[in-house]
């Protein structure tokens, strides 16, 4: 089975995952920008993944616009985000960023990623910027233990990327490749 792992990332934790992924299935490793809708036929299963930023998830319009036309059961989708991988992340993930016809025929994937600030574009420090701000304003007892996590990561830049996450991943495409291959 041709498998390919393809992914966009701004700071380096998504293309973490992205090889690790790759190198666990012998799977092509591709980033997003080197990706044409008909390259994307060449393959029989495709994992895209993309960082959260403000809860949208990195690349995924443009990668779902590529793979129109190709079925909903041979992609499989992860993202990475600084969030904790607590159970109600990947639902609020799916909600927000895929359309409701969707939501209930997709397999998606939330991976804890990290944070680094300095590793920011301009765009992303202003916002990141007001964000601080406005977190800074509320009073430390009404903040969230994920608001005051994210305040501690301007300084000190976090890295909760670990191989063992993508186990699920693994364990679903394994499964997913048995069954294609009783076909």
């Amino acid at each position: 089975m041709k498998i390919a792992v393809i992914y966009a990332s701004k700071s380096g934790f998504t293309k973490n995952y992205a090889q690790w992924l790759s190198e666990s299935l012998e799977a092509e490793l591709l980033p997003l920008n080197e990706v044409t809708a008909a390259r994307l036929k060449d393959w029989d299963l495709l994992l895209y993944g993309g960082g959260l930023y403000a809860g949208g998830i990195n690349g995924l319009k443009k990668f779902n616009t590529l793979a129109q036309g190709i079925s909903k059961d041979k992609i499989i989708y992860f993202a990475t985000g600084a969030t904790p991988a607590r159970e109600d992340v990947a639902p609020e993930l799916i909600k927000g960023n895929f359309p409701a016809e969707d939501q209930n025929n997709i397999q998606f994937f939330y991976m804890r990623g990290g944070f680094d600030y300095n590793l920011l574009g301009m765009m992303d420090r202003i916002l990141m910027n007001l964000l601080k701000f406005i977190l800074k304003r509320k009073k430390v007892q009404d903040r969230t233990p994920d608001e005051s996590g994210m305040l501690a990561t301007y300084d000190q830049p976090v890295d909760f990327t670990r191989i063992k996450n993508i186990e699920p991943i693994l364990a679903y495409v394994q499964t997913k490749v048995s069954k294609l291959g009783q076909e």
